[in-house]
This record gives C-alpha cells, sequence and structure tokens, in this order.
C-alpha cells in the first residue's frame, strides 16, 4: 500500500508525514503508520534525490555592511587563464563594490604592484571617489608596501580578512 500511495499512478513521491495521512485518507491506519512511512521514503532513491531538505549545516554568516555605495571594496586577481587573449592578456583584476555589488574589471598581461595602482586610482578613485575601505587577499601584487603606502596617502583602510571560505561564494 505504501509502494502506491507513494510511487504508483498518482503518487507524488511526498515525504513520510505527508504520506501517512494520505493513507489515512483513504481510511487505513496502523500504530506504526506514520513510522513505517518515514522509514518507506528514506529508502525511496527518487524522494532522496529531489528532496528539497538541506542535509548540510549551513555556515556563519560573516556580515560586511558598507554604509553607502562605493565606499567599500573587494579585489582579487582571476588568472592565469589559459589560453590567452588575442591581445596576449592572462589576467583579471577585479574590484567589486561590497554595497551595490558593481564590478569594476581590467584584464592585464601581467598583475604587478603598479598595475594594482594605477587600476585603484584610475578605475576606483577617480570614478567613485575615495573608498573607505579596500578588502584583499594575501597576494603580494595585492598586499605590498607600495599598495599600504597608497592606502596611507589616502586615508583608505586596507584589510586582509585571515581565511576566506569557498563555501560563502568566494567574497573577500
Amino acid at each position: 500500500m505504501m509502494e502506491e500511495v507513494h510511487e504508483g499512478t498518482f503518487g507524488t513521491h511526498v515525504n513520510g508525514h505527508a504520506m501517512a495521512r494520505k493513507i489515512m485518507r483513504a481510511g487505513y491506519f496502523w500504530l506504526t503508520m506514520e513510522n513505517d512511512c518515514c522509514k518507506y521514503v528514506k529508502k525511496c532513491h527518487k524522494f532522496q534525490i529531489y528532496d528539497d531538505n538541506i542535509n548540510t549545516p549551513p555556515n556563519p554568516l560573516n556580515v560586511l555592511t558598507s554604509p553607502w555605495p562605493f565606499s567599500m571594496w573587494g579585489m582579487d586577481v582571476i588568472g592565469p587563464i589559459e589560453p590567452r587573449a588575442s591581445n596576449g592578456h592572462r589576467f583579471i583584476l577585479v574590484a567589486i563594490d561590497y554595497f551595490t555589488k558593481w564590478v569594476e574589471a581590467s584584464s592585464y598581461a601581467s598583475v604587478t604592484r603598479k598595475v594594482v595602482l594605477r587600476f585603484i586610482k584610475r578605475d576606483l578613485i577617480c570614478r567613485y571617489g575615495l573608498p573607505n575601505q579596500i578588502i584583499t587577499d594575501n597576494a603580494t601584487n595585492l598586499n605590498n608596501k607600495m599598495m599600504t603606502e597608497m592606502c596611507e596617502k589616502f586615508k583608505i583602510k586596507l584589510t586582509h580578512p585571515l581565511h576566506i571560505d569557498p563555501k560563502d561564494g568566494g567574497h573577500l
């Protein structure tokens, strides 16, 4: 009977509790019915694949709030990308605003310290004004003396998180 209700012609692969209620509406009952239905559903391959229950615990959220647009940027380098672009570029320098999620990106053959500083000045500061904070990983081209000096000069807080979890979407 459980097989017909769960997988039969009109079976909808419902969960164990709903299946027990459906059997009761059809006029059947036994003392361990709900427990039996739950056990049956756990053995159903299709139900396990298509069920919308999430069986992994959620990660704690790292809340980064930006008080207004373009005041907090996250920066990272993507690459090397193979094959090279037609202009020989293999890297993409990306900055994402935490408030609007606006993306600024430029491709480069190599990402040097000077390239990063020029990108920040030309593509961030000149377009959107001075940010309060820039968040980068610990890559040497993003975390160096020139970058620190520039941030001190413009009074920008430079932050390097200790750990970036890919499960968080890779956001810095």
